[in-house]
């Protein structure tokens, strides 16, 4: 419990010490109010959250290390397993100029090192033929590397809007925590509910008025630990499903996948370049009009940040069933049907002004 007490502090007061002294080093660690399709934001912010995330980790870290806990070795190694990850993203919000594929290519190596020195390979899936395949080890360590280095991108893909990926990624853990508690893993549940204290010290300064962004470090840092301790969870314990974690997920790297195929295939673009359709988006310019027109930074604020509680329920479509039938592989893989069909249906429905019009948030005395 101290190491979940002190990751939120530290993670808070580095996120603190970060906005309060942003003015010496703003234009290095700053996101620009404007310059691409996915500014939202109506001051320039700091986007280093991820190393405030990072510090109350490793202070956790360091607690456990000093109650001589069993497992502080293993998260020492998963830290170190981290930071290309981590590193990536940081310098990518530090220079902007690191390329999308050089970030998914150091998260894989982060995966690739997670996999020897932690045992954190995909074993099985629960699919015919494939986990005979997962037996060769050069194919169980490819899966991995692009699985982990996919998660780590969605995190990333879905942070948005103020709370989004901070308050989904939460969601995940807690879940992770639930099922890492039933089946009496410790190192993976206090590793997760470390996290939690580490995320919400960064979300209390977040959300509602985003006064320091996740950044590509926090969201690639945040997307390896889910996908890693969803790895262990599963190679450790036979009873929970491999479906388990991918329901859990499913919302953003439904999201990252959607997205790959609407810019190469609908509109003809590189998937890596930003545009302004992501579900997230859509969600802000086309259900939240009561704040059409107004331009004042009080109103803008006020519009980023309702646009989250949206998305937050969307993911609890996937969440919940996954923590209550985390054990029922059939079950698990019918809810990821189901939500991959809702979620493409409203889509379409929100981008074809076909939405319900009890979605919508309109003003008072429009029509």
């Amino acid at each position: 419990m101290l190491a979940i007490i002190f990751s939120f502090f530290i993670s808070a007061l580095t996120c603190l010490f970060i906005i309060r002294y942003s003015y010496l080093y703003g234009h290095l660690i700053s996101d620009p109010v404007k310059g691409g399709p996915q500014k939202f934001h109506t001051r320039l912010t700091p986007r280093i959250g991820g190393v405030a995330i990072m510090a109350g980790m490793i202070m956790s870290a360091g607690i456990f290390i000093w109650q001589k806990k069993i497992f502080a070795t293993e998260t020492l190694l998963l830290l170190g397993c981290s930071m290309p990850a981590f590193l990536s993203g940081l310098s990518e919000d530090i220079t902007k100029r690191v390329g999308v594929l050089w970030r998914l290519l150091l998260t894989m190596v982060a995966a690739c090192l997670a996999f020897f020195l932690l045992d954190a390979g995909f074993t099985r899936l629960s699919l015919p033929f494939v986990d005979s395949w997962l037996a060769f080890i050069p194919f169980s360590l490819l899966l991995t590397m692009v699985a982990v280095a996919g998660v780590s991108h969605a995190i990333n893909i879905i942070d948005g809007y103020n709370g989004l990926a901070g308050v989904i990624a939460t969601f995940i853990l807690v879940a992770l925590a639930y099922v890492s508690f039933k089946v009496n893993d410790l190192f993976l549940l206090f590793l997760c509910l470390s996290m939690l204290g580490a995320v919400a010290g960064f979300l209390i300064w977040n959300y509602p008025n985003g006064m320091i962004f996740l950044g590509d470090s926090g969201a690639y840092f945040i997307g390896f630990i889910i996908a890693v301790v969803s790895v262990l969870l599963v190679n450790r314990h036979p009873e929970v499903s491999p479906w388990f974690p991918m329901l859990l997920v499913i919302y953003p790297v439904l999201e990252t996948l959607f997205s790959i195929y609407r810019k190469k295939f609908l509109r003809g673009q590189s998937p890596g370049m930003p545009d302004g359709l992501h579900f997230h988006m859509i969600v802000y310019k086309r259900l939240l009009q009561w704040t059409v027109g107004k331009k004042s930074a009080k109103y803008l604020t006020k519009r980023n940040a309702m646009t989250s509680p949206y998305l937050w329920v969307l993911s609890l479509f996937s969440i919940i069933p996954a923590v209550l039938f985390w054990q029922n592989t059939l079950i698990l893989m019918v809810f990821v049907v189901l939500f991959m069909l809702f979620y493409l249906w409203l889509y379409w429905q929100i981008v074809k002004f076909r939405t319900p019009r009890w979605l919508v948030w309109r003003s008072k005395g429009s029509r």
